[in-house]
């Protein structure tokens, strides 16, 4: 028997989906409360990934920049947030005009269990938006930065998604009527994200010192890495909500989702440590985190396609090209501070090519193959060239970059007037900046 404390805890959870469904015009079958209940706990562990994000930026970034970037990263989920819900998501999910755009569903409303959908969709966004924080950390201006996350949720992010999610079966976005296959974001929120987040680089630039004027990269260590770790293990967890969410209405396929999706990460470290020892470097924990998160958005878009030992093995890769891909980065002195965009954007590529690779049906199967390249190649092309024209923009309007005394002293007190570590940091800040203490 269920006891009452049991019960209790049980009507907590599907009342508000029962209230929901009895408030729509035509009653709710037990089967879609029981969706819609998932798809809204699988909402709160993608929220859940903001704060992962906020852990993992500011500990990779100095103490000085602690505050800026948590600041941006809870600020840019608000106003993602609302922006995605006034003009995103009928951009993206709106009646389809000829599989580019939607032209429906602004300023979503009523009852029933197409709100969650909503909320679900809504926190893909944020994560969108939050993936471009940490690689222009400790020197982009917070205003500007806060101007560029609705731009990404308003334009660069629901656009591209109206092409792989957007539409009707009858009437589908361009890419998804070619059979372009993406679970849960590999392309959509990772490919657009990364490569954004790249775009930003080139036009705000390295951080003063990073790199010495014949070009050699300069280390500039974060001040907090257990704090990035922990925040990586938020984000692994809440990755069972980003992907699981993706589940067919019978849950047919939640075991594979969610299995994958771990394993993906698992593999990642591997990859990561493999990698590592390959090119005869120590085992840094800050590239062993990332191959985890590399992991991950490698499974993001096969989550549902592949079996278990294909999505090790995408995984495994993933946490390779975390590896790899910052020091090509390198370079061509583009400073991302946490790795950004090889984690989303190089890994959401291979991510994307590797549903085609191992699909479970058709394995290697060259059209699938061809299809996800195009697609993948289609979200870099978009999110960088429209990136490459917001923050432009954003930069010959109001100007990206912090100037090079208040990058040198940090964000948190130029911009904030607070700092993260008081006891500290106090009386050197205020006496740099003329305060008192």
């Amino acid at each position: 028997m269920i006891g009452r404390g049991r019960w209790a805890v049980l009507s907590l959870v599907l009342l508000p989906g029962l209230a929901a469904a009895q408030s729509s015009t035509a009653p709710a079958s037990t089967d879609q409360i029981v969706h819609m209940v998932w798809i809204a706990t699988c909402a709160g562990l993608v929220l859940m990934m903001q704060p992962g994000f906020a852990l993992l930026e500011s500990g990779f970034c100095r103490a000085k920049n602690a505050v800026n970037v948590i600041m941006k990263n809870f600020t840019d989920c608000a106003v993602a947030s609302l922006a995605y819900w006034a003009v995103g998501f009928g951009l993206m999910f709106g009646t389809s005009w000829n599989g580019w755009v939607g032209t429906s569903d602004f300023l979503p409303g009523g009852g029933g269990a197409s709100l969650v959908d909503v909320l679900y969709q809504t926190f893909f966004a944020a994560t969108t938006a939050t993936i471009i924080s940490g690689a222009v950390a400790e020197r982009m201006r917070f205003g500007p930065y806060i101007l560029g996350s609705v731009l990404v949720v308003c334009v660069i992010y629901p656009i591209y998604g109206a092409w792989v999610w957007g539409g009707t079966a009858d009437a589908p976005g361009w890419l998804r009527g070619m059979g372009f296959l993406d679970t849960a974001g590999g392309a959509v929120v990772h490919t657009v994200g990364g490569f954004t987040a790249l775009a930003a680089l080139l036009v705000v630039g390295p951080r003063f010192g990073r790199f010495s004027r014949s070009g050699e990269a300069r280390s500039i260590p974060g001040h907090n890495l257990p704090l990035s770790a922990l925040g990586a293990f938020l984000l692994w967890v809440g990755w069972i909500g980003f992907n699981g969410g993706a589940v067919e209405r019978d849950f047919s396929d939640l075991g594979r989702i969610v299995l994958n999706t771990h394993l993906g990460a698992a593999a990642g470290v591997v990859g990561a440590i493999a990698a590592l020892a390959i090119n005869g470097r120590p085992q840094l924990m800050s590239a062993v985190v990332n191959g985890a998160l590399g992991g991950l958005v490698s499974i993001t878009a096969g989550a549902k396609y592949m079996d278990p030992g294909f999505a090790v093995a995408a995984g495994l890769v993933g946490g390779m090209i975390v590896v790899v891909g910052p020091a090509v980065l390198q370079r061509f002195k583009v400073d991302d501070v946490v790795d950004a965009v090889s984690v989303h954007g190089f890994c959401g590529l291979w991510g994307t090519l590797a549903v085609g690779l191992f699909h479970s049906e058709r394995l290697f199967d060259a059209e699938q193959i061809a299809v996800q390249a195009l697609g993948a190649l289609v979200a870099a092309a978009w999110a960088f060239g429209t990136g490459l024209a917001v923050f432009k923009a954003l930069d010959l309007a109001v100007g990206l970059r912090a100037s090079t005394e208040h990058e040198q002293r940090g964000l948190d007190y130029t911009e904030h007037y607070e700092i993260g570590y008081g006891e500290f940091m106090a009386a050197r800040t205020h006496r740099d900046l003329g305060g008192e203490g």
